[in-house]
């Protein structure tokens, strides 16, 4: 780490230390060449990682059989925490692309953006999310319950799901939901990484599409519907398949580095032409990009220095 954050070396945010462990491994520095590096706390006696580090030292002695006091743990890079997510105020509220709120409809954790994160999450800020706004979705919920309307259900308003399941199951041949979901997993991890570029993002896009139209014809080999997990796991190959190339499109857009958002072609942050929500819209003809200005408070944007 002293080559890429000579000052707070190791202690530097994880998107630099992710960029740093990849660029080791794609450089062919990784351990004898291979697609990870060490993460060394042998220092540390058996006392301090059950009281500090309790968690790392008991998946790596699971799924690993390592000492953490004695052995070195192999890592790699990996997607950590979604930044973006439903528009929300506040309160939790979903906003429309014009801000107007979306009456009975709320989002919070994860899924949500309420804008506390930026481009990049600082460690343990996940907790705002899930505590802070999570409580405030509830106390909105409970002073709005009394004057939400409820809205007409259509008729046969689950026809279309119902058709999908069973035209799902009625094949005999078809793609397999773990081939599939095998090929977005190599594509997204290959191409839209800790590191993007034009050229394989464009790529991705193309294979993600491609396999979205693999995917209507579709087959599970289990036909039940009770605890039919390999029919769970096809349906959400979907929103799999949607969501990744939401995130290739927004990524091919964005002509700049920001955050956790690395573009090799594009290496500086561009606050002229880029400090802006990326908005995804799903259509017929498929997603739609647009825009929202982000909200400066009290921090201006300013270059990140370690």
């Amino acid at each position: 780490m002293e080559r890429y954050a000579p000052t707070l070396k190791d202690l530097a945010p994880r998107d630099m230390v992710s960029r740093a462990i990849a660029r080791e491994i794609l450089e062919g520095r990784g351990i004898d060449g291979r697609d990870f590096v060490h993460l060394d706390l042998t220092h540390l006696n058996k006392e301090r990682l059950a009281e500090k580090l309790s968690d790392i030292t008991s998946f790596v002695r699971i799924y690993l059989g390592i000492d953490a006091s004695k052995d070195l743990i192999p890592v790699a890079p990996t997607c950590h925490y979604m930044m973006g997510g439903i528009p929300t105020n506040l309160d939790a509220q979903v906003l429309g692309a014009t801000g107007e709120v979306f009456g009975g409809l709320y989002a919070s954790g994860e899924c949500a953006c309420v804008s506390v994160h930026g481009a990049n999450r600082l460690g343990c800020n996940s907790l705002l999310d899930l505590v802070v706004f999570g409580r405030r979705a509830g106390k909105r919920m409970m002073e709005d319950l009394s004057g939400l309307e409820s809205a007409p259900v259509p008729e046969s308003a689950e026809g279309g799901a119902i058709k999908k399941i069973e035209d799902m199951k009625a094949r005999k041949k078809g793609e397999k939901s773990s081939v599939l979901r095998g090929e977005l997993q190599k594509t997204m991890t290959e191409n839209c990484s800790v590191f993007r570029n034009r050229k394989d993002l464009a790529g991705a896009v193309s294979t993600v599409r491609e396999l979205l139209k693999r995917y209507e014809t579709l087959s599970v080999d289990h036909k039940g519907s009770r605890f039919n997990t390999d029919l769970m796991e096809a349906l959400e190959l979907e929103s799999l398949l949607h969501l990744g190339e939401t995130i290739l499109v927004s990524a091919l857009a964005r002509e700049e580095s920001r955050g956790a958002h690395s573009r090799e072609d594009y290496p500086e942050r561009d606050d002229r032409h880029w400090l802006k929500h990326t908005l995804v819209e799903k259509t017929e003809k498929g997603p739609r990009l647009f825009s929202k200005p982000v909200t400066i408070t009290r921090f201006k944007p300013q270059p990140r220095v370690y």
